[in-house]
């Protein structure tokens, strides 16, 4: 991945800090709860873990912070201002959820050239996604056509037409065999290498431990733990056993 395509170096200096952070989220459905008081940060250079069971409160959290509900209570900030206060958010936060985002009768650089143009992103940089993303080749195929694997290739395009100092990823390899996991994996580790901030919400610890710095936890809409991987591990043998050890204690 280009250097274009991540934060730079001057980016990462004024920043001076976390360029995701949500701070006492609260959150209700009705009268169901659904976030206490979660915490969250996410720095430059950096990928961070958001995990959590089925039902934790990984995905409202990443909703509040793109802006896509309101928390009832907490802030949280996206280079220190609400997604929603951006001038125009899609330059500082890719974010990767849906894949169903690209219309099935469009060509994937039909659907990139209309994204770019919602952004004032010019046709050059929709040709450096496609390479960077490895979609050259299927520049021209309809999305209707596209692999499960095609298509995360081409919401990962999408999410770095604004070259974007950060990228939000919710369960981004679900689908994926391994070839296309090692690739997306790689993807992030270079974006991360090169002075961007990632966020990657995950079920597959495996996955998730070989590309990721720092691991934030919660359980039932409460944060359990925030950190970085090494002193989370530590004494486990894995990603894995760590957290169900941490996991077991709170139902203990």
């Amino acid at each position: 991945m280009s250097a274009s395509a991540s934060a730079t170096a001057s980016d990462v200096e004024r920043l001076q800090g976390p360029l995701l952070r949500a701070q006492g989220l609260v959150k209700g459905f009705g009268a169901v709860p659904a976030l206490n008081r979660i915490d969250l940060e996410a720095r430059p250079g950096r990928v961070t873990g958001f995990i959590g069971p089925n039902g934790a409160g990984k995905s409202t959290t990443l909703r509040i912070l793109t802006g896509l509900i309101r928390a009832d209570g907490g802030t949280a900030t996206i280079d220190g201002m609400p997604y929603a206060a951006l001038e125009c958010p899609p330059r500082v936060l890719g974010v990767v959820g849906d894949l169903a985002g690209a219309h099935p009768g469009m060509t994937a650089r039909g659907h990139l050239q209309t994204q770019a143009a919602m952004i004032r992103a010019s046709d050059d940089r929709v040709e450096q996604v496609l390479d960077e993303t490895g979609l050259r080749s299927a520049a021209r195929r309809r999305v209707r056509g596209f692999s499960t694997g095609m298509r995360q290739r081409l919401a990962l395009a999408t999410a770095l037409l604004g070259e974007p100092a950060g990228l939000i990823l919710d369960e981004p390899t679900n689908g994926l065999d391994p070839s296309g996991t090692i690739w997306l994996r790689r993807r992030l580790r270079a974006f991360a290498d090169a002075g961007g901030t990632v966020l990657v919400a995950s079920h597959v610890l495996t996955d998730l431990q070989q590309m990721i710095d720092d691991v934030v936890i919660i359980e039932g809409g409460r944060s359990l733990w925030s950190g970085s991987l090494s002193d989370f591990t530590d004494n486990h043998a894995s990603l894995e056993e760590a957290y169900l050890s941490m996991i077991e204690k709170e139902m203990a």
